[in-house]
Formats: C-alpha cells, sequence, structure tokens
C-alpha cells in the first residue's frame, strides 16, 4: 500500500497543475455566480416594486395577493438551476482531469467514469434494501481488476416516495432516503447458491437479545433468521439466509473477524449480501464524497488525501475481507 508521503509527491508532481489550471475557473465560477446572485436580487426587488405600484394605483390587490406566495418559489427555483448550471462545468472539469488520475495512481486496473453508477437492477438484486426505489442516482463508478477479484463501485442515493393528505385534502409528497453511500460489488471468492444477508443488528441494540432476536425472526421481509457463532460479529451484525449450512459456509469464522473489524475501520454500519457468487457492500454517507471544494481553494493536498482515503477504504475490502485467496472450488 502506497504511503501519505508518496502520494504528496505524486500530487506535486501529477495533479498540481491541473488544480493551478481549476483554480482558475473556480474563481471565475464563483464570480457568475455572484453576478448571477446579483442580477436575481435586483430582478426579484423591481417585480416585488411593480406588483406593489400595480396594487397601489389599480387597486388590484387579489392579483398581488395571488403572485405574492408564487414569486419567492419561482426565484428560488430559478436561482438554484442558474447555481447549478453555473457549477455543473467546474465540477464536471475537475472530475474529467483530476478524479482519474486519482484512481489511476491507486491502481492501474481500475477505472473511472463520473457519469456512471451501479445499475438500479444490481442494487436491488443484493435485496440489501427491501423498500421501493422510486428515485434512484447516483454517480463516481469505479471498476477494474485487483489482483484476482473484478470490482465496481460508485455513489448512490436511493429513495422512495411517500404521499400524505392533511385534514384540508391537500396532498403532499416527500421522497425518503432509502440509501444515501457507496455502493460496492466484488466477485466471491466461493461459489454458493442461496443468498445470505447481513444487516446492522440494530434491534438487539435497541431491544436487548431477548426481545431483539424475537423481532429479527419475526421480520416477514428477510429470508430465514442464521444465527452465528461468534459472540462479538453478533453483537454488531444479525445474518439471514435461506440455506443455514450454506450461510455459515460463507460466513466462516476468520471472515467475520474480518467483517467486524472492518465496520469499525469505516465507523458505519455496513450492509452486505452474498447474491449469484458475488459480494456487495452498501457502506452510508450523509454526503457525496468526490466534490470538489468551491467556495475555497482547491490547491490542497488535504482534498486529494480526502478523495484517496475513501477510495482506498472502498476497495480495501478485497484486502481486508481476503477476497484474493481463491478457494479450490472457485478458480
Amino acid at each position: 500500500m502506497k504511503s501519505w508521503e508518496e502520494l504528496q509527491k505524486y500530487y506535486e508532481k501529477e495533479l498540481l497543475s491541473d488544480l493551478k489550471e481549476l483554480e482558475s475557473i473556480r474563481k471565475k465560477t464563483i464570480l457568475h455566480i455572484a453576478g448571477f446572485t446579483l442580477f436575481m436580487l435586483v430582478t426579484g426587488f423591481l417585480v416585488a416594486m411593480l406588483l406593489g405600484g400595480m396594487s397601489f394605483f389599480m387597486g388590484e390587490c387579489t392579483f398581488t395577493f395571488c403572485c405574492l406566495p408564487i414569486l419567492p418559489m419561482a426565484w428560488i427555483i430559478v436561482y438554484f438551476l442558474g447555481f447549478s448550471r453555473l457549477n455543473s462545468k467546474y465540477r464536471k472539469d475537475y472530475k474529467a482531469q483530476v478524479m482519474p488520475k486519482i484512481v489511476k495512481y491507486l491502481d492501474e486496473g481500475l477505472v473511472y467514469d463520473f457519469n456512471r453508477k451501479i445499475s438500479r437492477e444490481e442494487f436491488k438484486r443484493s435485496g440489501i434494501f427491501v423498500s421501493r426505489l422510486d428515485a434512484y442516482t447516483g454517480e463516481d463508478y469505479v471498476c477494474g481488476k485487483l489482483g484476482k477479484t473484478q470490482i465496481e463501485f460508485s455513489e448512490i442515493h436511493a429513495q422512495e416516495k411517500h404521499e400524505t393528505t392533511d385534514s384540508r385534502g391537500h396532498r403532499r409528497t416527500h421522497y425518503a432516503t432509502v440509501f444515501k453511500g457507496i455502493f460496492f460489488i466484488a466477485d466471491f471468492n466461493k461459489s454458493f447458491k442461496q443468498q445470505t444477508i447481513v444487516l446492522p443488528d440494530t434491534a438487539e441494540k435497541l431491544f436487548g437479545n431477548m426481545i431483539g432476536g424475537f423481532l429479527q425472526s419475526k421480520n416477514i421481509m428477510r429470508p430465514p433468521l442464521v444465527k452465528m457463532e461468534d459472540p462479538e460479529f453478533e453483537k454488531h451484525f444479525v445474518v439471514y439466509g435461506k440455506d443455514q449450512i450454506e450461510a455459515r459456509y460463507l460466513l466462516s469464522t476468520s471472515l467475520m473477524q474480518r467483517i467486524t473489524e472492518f465496520k469499525k475501520k469505516t465507523g458505519k454500519n455496513i450492509y452486505l449480501s452474498f447474491v449469484d457468487d458475488k459480494l456487495m457492500v452498501a457502506i452510508p454517507y450523509k454526503k457525496d464524497q468526490f466534490e470538489p471544494k468551491l467556495f475555497s481553494s482547491i490547491v490542497d493536498f488535504s482534498q486529494i488525501q480526502e478523495f484517496y482515503g475513501v477510495l482506498r477504504l472502498v476497495t480495501g475490502i478485497v484486502e481486508d475481507l481476503n477476497l484474493n485467496t481463491r478457494i479450490w472450488s472457485k478458480r
């Protein structure tokens, strides 16, 4: 594994010139956004004054009051559309020039594409999340081979639509996040036939072993509960599988220890699925992990360190879970 000192040298040799060029684009983008903001403020003020004048001189108060609630909403929509458009080119330029180099530095066998994502079908096939996927977006896709193991991952934001009706009959729609974070897929080093799912053990943490275990066993949305023999693993995870024997074959003592250590390393509630000879891992994050800074300088090694650290953590699943060690039944 390459050291931070080696990354610093690579940053100075290969990335610094690109970052300086992108820094000038970033500054121009901020100027354009500032100009657009000023234009929108002046326009909004003039429209408000015009409507106020119309209501004063013409007595058209009804028209004015109808427009008043709409104007701020329209202003916000137009402003954020304009902001997004101005910021879009800068983001694309950064991700086209800098991110592929960071990924290649991590491993020559990896390829980066900021427009692609793990497919909705693969995400659903994992069986990790049982909610509807009414909205599904993603970016920052990486694929390739690490040793003997084919991998792919990307950022994903999956949402479920909810509609509510208040006492007056007004219908409201909002989207609840099902998952936001990095979704990782790798060839698994054992062959198997049935699906096994490993989820964070929230029930036992909330209600204790007896009640939590009872609730886990009654989860009708999942395959049957599988009890494992590793107490430390059981403290953090709950396992569901269609084949009890195969689930224990997949989750060997050493793999359970490795998964527990990886969970501690990330500091997050990780989700795993073994399906179709693949291992799928969902690592939740509250924010996008590979977004360049807009309102502060990007000629900054710390941001490259941050991006590289996340990439190293995710690709490190191969080593952390010992996926390159091929079992005799799978070469």
